[in-house]
């Protein structure tokens, strides 16, 4: 029987070489079926000595990892608990108690991954270094964030203030509703709502309003040069006497501070509850006022006096 193959770029006729000249069968080179599968066999058999022998040489290795892995995430885990059952039990702000154990996991639990990675085998060293890399880009571009956010840090650790307190600080006045991570929020005094990024409120002088339990009244009462002295100290000593929210102790102050271009000016100082300021402060304005109207004691107004000249008038010495 004869075979026919077609040359050609479609196909070739098993038995044919590709150039065009005709092979002998497998039959005839001397190679059977049998052969050719004991070949697979052996081959077969290389395989699996070589998975064998790997399995033996990085199996110990990698179970090792596993329960490094294992141990290492349930020491993490206990040590963070510990971490935050302490710094409960120091009075340390909850946003700042939570925020530092988060931290303290995830620095931990970077670690050991780093350290199973190695024990498997895996470079580590141009891992670290992309990641460093990889922090130093983040960095630069979250410049400002960062920045709030070391300042929300500092704040939440060194309280300078807490919720419930009324402060002054970067330019805005009022009670603090949220200390966050990266900015706080207060309500001024007409119920507006302000959020401060935490980097200018650490930057920033700030005064607490709520850190004492007592606050001194200052006022400054101006009264007219031709007005009875004595009498308007009196008033003033009657009606701080008169009001129970003033403390006695330290003994109220009624002095004469300055004697201005057209008033003499008498000073009030006075010792209230931190809560009381606001109502004392301007219940003694009004009462002033009242009482210096009904003893005829005049509060005199800023004076200037201008004198006009006729044209080619002689001025004389000015006696004013």
């Amino acid at each position: 029987m004869v075979d026919i193959a077609i040359f050609g770029r479609f196909g070739e006729r098993p038995g044919w070489e590709s150039s065009g000249t005709m092979t002998a069968p497998l039959g005839q080179r001397g190679i059977n079926v049998e052969q050719i599968e004991q070949l697979q066999q052996i081959d077969i058999q290389r395989y699996t000595d070589q998975a064998v022998e790997m399995t033996m040489n990085y199996a110990p290795t990698l179970v090792l990892a596993i329960v490094t892995l294992i141990v290492g995430l349930w020491v993490i885990n206990r040590f963070a608990a510990a971490v935050s059952l302490a710094f409960e039990r120091s009075g340390m702000e909850v946003t700042l108690r939570k925020f530092v154990n988060s931290l303290i996991g995830i620095g931990l639990k970077a670690l050991l991954f780093i350290s199973v990675a190695g024990m498997i085998g895996i470079e580590t060293t141009s891992f670290i270094a992309v990641l460093g890399a990889a922090g130093l880009a983040v960095g630069l571009a979250l410049q400002g964030s960062l920045a709030n956010f070391a300042g929300g840090v500092l704040i939440l650790f060194f309280k300078p203030y807490k919720v419930g307190d009324f402060v002054e600080t970067s330019g805005y006045m009022g009670t603090v509703q949220e200390i966050g991570i990266f900015n706080t929020i207060m309500t001024t005094v007409d119920n507006k709502t302000i959020v401060i990024p935490n980097g200018m409120v650490s930057n920033n002088a700030l005064t607490n309003f709520s850190t004492q339990e007592t606050r001194r009244v200052d006022l400054v009462f101006g009264i007219s040069y031709d007005d009875d002295l004595r009498l308007a100290k009196q008033i003033l000593v009657d009606l701080i006497a008169a009001d129970e929210r003033i403390h006695t102790e330290p003994e109220p102050v009624v002095a004469v501070s300055n004697l201005g271009d057209s008033s003499v000016d008498i000073t009030t100082r006075s010792w209230v509850d931190a809560s009381d300021y606001w109502p004392v402060y301007w219940a003694l304005i009004e009462n002033a006022k009242l009482s210096f109207d009904d003893a005829g004691i005049t509060i005199p107004y800023p004076q200037r006096d201008i004198h006009v000249y006729q044209e080619g008038q002689d001025v004389g010495p000015s006696t004013h």
